[in-house]
């Protein structure tokens, strides 16, 4: 099979539910967050956890989603996902895989494309890949397949010479954005099957960004376009 969606959904507590600080003596300690147990009687409703209301919610949650069970919360976010995509190829295990998890779900994309070998690192995604859909492609071919079939345009991000400036650069409402694998970047066949490769301006001495911060950038220059409806010039 070509793609296949990840279903794999978690429950309680888990890496990124603590994040790790220092206490005085400068060792390592696990500072608390969330909130405790409900105070006062009980609030009705089927998208309440029971669990979470009798011993408190310590996930990496919003406060809006506080005591919320994980499938109220996955059904909240799909009744307003945008209309973006992301993808990202994964050839040789890329460690940057769980920041873009994340960061696709600060930016509610639709969903986030692994082309390549489908295990990946999750630590970077702090949990967040429980609230986010993910879906694997096993290669270029099957996930532009796929991507056409959608209506989606296919825009490579990576620096190449001939790329346009992705701060001048109309992205369309309706795109996947594919970042290619930390080293070799974007690879030739995903270059090809793009509409548009678009570079982000850089100003100092280092050739590029890694893969995460370069999604983030991209994603961002999506949600002012089609959020905020800043056109640009």
């Amino acid at each position: 099979m070509g793609s296949e969606q990840d279903s794999a959904r978690h429950s309680g507590e888990g890496p990124g539910d603590e994040v790790p600080t220092r206490d005085t003596d400068g060792a390592a300690a696990a500072h608390v967050v969330g909130v405790g147990p409900w105070d006062g009687p009980w609030p009705e409703g089927d998208h309440w956890d029971p669990e979470l209301l009798k011993g408190g919610d310590r996930r990496n949650v919003t406060d809006e989603y506080r005591y919320w069970t994980m499938e109220a919360i996955i059904a909240d976010l799909d009744s307003k996902r945008h209309s973006f995509h992301v993808a990202i190829e994964n050839w040789q295990h890329d460690l940057n895989i769980g920041s873009v998890v994340r960061t696709a779900n600060a930016f509610l994309a639709k969903e986030v494309h692994i082309i390549g070998r489908k295990r990946w690192n999750r630590r970077g995604a702090m949990v967040t890949d429980r609230y986010q859909h993910v879906r694997h492609h096993v290669t270029v071919e099957s996930f532009v397949e796929w991507a056409r079939s959608e209506g989606l345009a296919v825009i490579g991000i990576d620096n190449f010479p001939d790329s346009h400036q992705l701060e001048t650069y109309d992205l369309p409402r309706d795109c996947v954005l594919v970042f290619g694998q930390e080293g070799p970047g974007l690879s030739a066949e995903m270059k090809d099957a793009s509409v548009a490769t678009l570079s982000i301006e850089q100003f100092g001495s280092t050739r590029s960004i890694n893969a995460s911060a370069a999604a983030a950038i991209a994603m961002h220059s999506w949600v002012r376009r089609h959020v905020f409806d800043q056109r640009v010039i």
